[in-house]
């Protein structure tokens, strides 16, 4: 009797061992798949939420890895540039226009352009090399700072903005933008042609040269007397003619092609006999790569400027960071020095 006690107690552990082990199975079955990997349906029913393709946050998206105004650039040297049917207009260092939103406030300065808004508008940033350049009055110039702490250039008390679309210097494809964007008058008003006019001389060198100071008679190359920038070269019609940084003297060549040539006219060559108060050595001309020929003074490429309208105008003096000069009687940057 007690040898099948012991028997019937020897067979219960055996069954209850089997049923342990396959509990245990049957649970590392659920928690591990054969594959090793996590089945989405488990993890969506257990409130797991898989991250999605591609990761979140990115620029394209406009989440908070892209911080508004990111896409701002630096002012540099500010000018004034006359569009044929705008007027004067504000433009950068690089002689991108500048742009105001209706939206945004002057008094007091504010802006309402940020996120994807920021991308398309991107704010002109404010630093230490940001500085009144030829026909921006000084006084004009503020600045706010931004949600990302940044310093944005403000004209008038409006902030100033470039427009993305624009592709090249002298582009206004964001006027009129959305009936709210228009390009930045030197005063910080909309600018319209017959509206604001660029500063005077008072302010900055973009004075009329009086009627003594024409080109004389005849002459295809004098000096003309500069409030701001001293003697300085012009033509016969008495208009500034330019050196362009970024060419090069020996070899003599241009590196103005292209969409630059719709903003800078390559100067025609000159008689020597036709030229006053200017040492006839220093003039000469250089064949272009379209087989037509360029005045050169000092061994580099000379231009007009298009943005200059009347006779004494040196609006493009120092546009481009300063890579564009007026040239004095040496040949060299005037610096009204």
């Amino acid at each position: 009797m007690t040898t099948k006690r012991y028997g019937l107690v020897a067979v219960c552990l055996l069954l209850a061992g089997l049923v342990l082990m396959a509990a245990f199975g049957s649970a590392n079955s659920s928690a591990s798949p054969a594959n090793g990997k996590a089945d989405a349906g488990q993890l969506a029913g257990s409130g797991g939420t898989p991250a999605p393709a591609g990761g979140g946050g990115a620029y394209g998206d406009y989440g908070s890895s892209a911080p508004a105004g990111s896409a701002g650039k630096p002012g540099g040297q500010l000018a004034v540039r006359v569009d044929e049917k705008l007027g004067p207009v504000m433009t950068d260092g690089e002689g991108f226009t500048l742009y105001r939103f209706d939206k945004d406030t002057a008094k007091p300065p504010a802006s309402n352009c940020s996120g994807t808004c920021a991308t398309t508008w991107p704010p002109v940033l404010k630093d230490d090399a940001t500085t009144a350049g030829t026909g921006v009055d000084a006084g004009k110039l503020g600045e706010i700072t931004r949600a990302d702490g940044s310093r944005q250039l403000t004209v008038g008390g409006w902030p100033a903005y470039r427009y993305a679309q624009d592709a090249a210097p002298g582009d206004t494809k964001g006027e009129g933008v959305g009936g709210t964007w228009h390009a930045l008058a030197p005063d910080g008003s909309k600018a319209k042609a017959g509206g604001a006019t660029a500063p005077t001389a008072t302010a900055q060198p973009t004075a009329m040269p009086s009627m003594t100071q024409q080109a004389p008679s005849g002459m295809q190359l004098s000096l003309f007397n500069h409030p701001q920038l001293g003697p300085i070269m012009v033509d016969a019609n008495g208009m500034t003619l330019y050196h362009f940084a970024k060419d090069t003297a020996w070899p003599m060549r241009s590196n103005c092609e292209g969409e630059c040539l719709k903003t800078w006219t390559p100067a025609p060559p000159v008689d020597p006999k036709k030229i006053k108060g200017v040492d006839p050595k220093l003039i000469g001309k250089m064949q272009r790569s379209d087989g037509t020929w360029q005045l050169s003074i000092n061994c580099t490429p000379a231009y007009l400027y298009t943005g200059d309208k009347s006779a004494g105008d040196a609006l493009g003096n120092g546009l481009a960071n300063g890579a564009w000069t007026a040239i004095n009687p040496q040949g060299k940057a005037a610096t009204g020095k």
